[in-house]
């Protein structure tokens, strides 16, 4: 094969992790509340299987397995100790997380922010875990008045920095994330410092300039494998800094979902060998920890108007494969990301439509990634290329 395009649904994740009750999360399950909401559709995910993945929400009330799906299908457990995006994407790039990265849900140590305003010169606000919309509303008037950073955090492994624009240019304050980012080491290595810059009047309106600084793999990933090969690794979203630029040939940041779509689209009239690793973030952020059942539903009906744009212009040796790296149920209880299987839709003229079943580790998809490229892989997972190609 020539072209691979890997297309990350940010948090949909399927339910049925054996393990999600360890996590809290027993009876999660994105893709069934999201099929819930009124006149859900998705013609294009449900004509390649993704209603025939072995317990993948095939009750619901818009959910329709077909009889005979165009893409081979299936679930994939998550192998490593986490349910958050930089854990869930290594995975997926053939890393196994033996232990959690880690999170801080009373607050960071008050020598980490001691260390942290001495060198930025500004205070800090909050130091909670927070939502990313209610902090700006409940901080916010603070921040503009002293000038102080709103620092906070999530279930996940993040130290965030919400700041105004007017207060704190964007590069201001990117520069204060790679201080964050020199600070939180070893002990205190979080998966990822976040810029959240807001704009305007109260209430405040997050703006699209966000940006991750995220800690770099602790191994090689399949990006290091291809591009170590010679091959192209074009990265759409936030994956060149999930990856912190390791393997990453070349990267663009998006401005949303549609944005995502737009550049995904036209890097599919691009000539390159190798890999196109996309992240569509909306679908988390916007929907899933905001626990907007009807908002998610809509982005993933729009996402699959998009794919009739998608599919037409895959030529005869690409591959697509659309995914997700862990679950955000909108309909569950609190904000946070939940454990869960992820989907997995593989579509080519090459492709046979067959059933993959349910994979023991999300680093299937890299083995099988560069199996189908050609390129030797010694990393977690196994390739199951052999019983998708014809």
């Amino acid at each position: 094969m020539n072209r691979v395009f890997l297309i990350v649904m940010d948090s949909f994740g399927c339910g049925k992790s054996p393990d999600a009750a360890a996590f809290g999360d027993e009876g999660a399950d994105t893709l069934a509340s999201v099929i819930s909401e009124e006149g859900f559709s998705a013609p294009n995910l449900q004509a390649m299987g993704l209603f025939n993945i072995r317990d993948a929400a095939q009750n619901g009330p818009t959910a329709c397995a077909v009889a005979s799906p165009v893409a081979a299908y299936g679930a994939l457990r998550e192998m490593s100790a986490g349910k958050d995006t930089t854990i869930g994407h290594w995975e997926i790039a053939g890393i196994y997380s033996e232990t959690p990265l880690p999170t801080y849900p009373n607050g960071f140590p008050k020598e980490i922010l001691d260390e942290f305003s001495r060198r930025t010169g500004r205070g800090v606000l909050c130091n909670k875990t927070y939502s990313g919309t209610d902090v700006i509303r409940d901080y916010g008037e603070e921040h503009i008045r002293t000038g102080s950073l709103i620092i906070y955090t999530s279930a996940d492994s993040v130290f965030q920095i919400a700041a105004h624009e007017a207060v704190v240019p964007v590069d201001e304050l990117y520069r204060y994330c790679e201080i964050a980012r020199e600070i939180l080491v070893g002990e205190h290595g979080v998966g990822r410092v976040i810029a959240r810059p807001f704009e305007g009047e109260f209430p405040y309106r997050r703006t699209s300039r966000r940006h991750d600084f995220s800690a770099e793999p602790p191994k090689k990933t399949l990006l290091d494998v291809l591009s170590e090969a010679g091959l192209a690794t074009e990265c759409v979203g936030k994956i060149g800094d999930i990856f912190a630029g390791k393997g990453v040939t070349n990267s663009v940041r998006t401005a949303g979902n549609d944005d995502g779509m737009d550049k995904t689209v036209a890097l599919l009239d691009k000539d390159f060998h190798g890999l196109g690793f996309i992240n569509l973030v909306d679908f988390d952020s916007s929907y899933g920890h905001r626990r907007d059942a009807r908002g998610y539903a809509d982005a993933v009906m729009q996402f699959d108007r998009r794919l009739s744009e998608v599919l037409p212009k895959l030529r005869e040796d690409d591959v697509l494969m659309i995914t997700a790296d862990h679950g955000c149920d909108p309909l569950y209880r609190g904000t946070d990301h939940t454990r869960e299987r992820i989907p997995l839709l593989i579509y080519g003229k090459k492709i046979k439509p067959v059933d993959l079943d349910v994979r023991s580790t999300y680093s299937d998809i890299a083995a099988t990634v560069a199996d189908l490229l050609g390129v030797p892989y010694t990393l977690n997972g196994t390739s199951f290329a052999e019983e998708i190609l014809q």
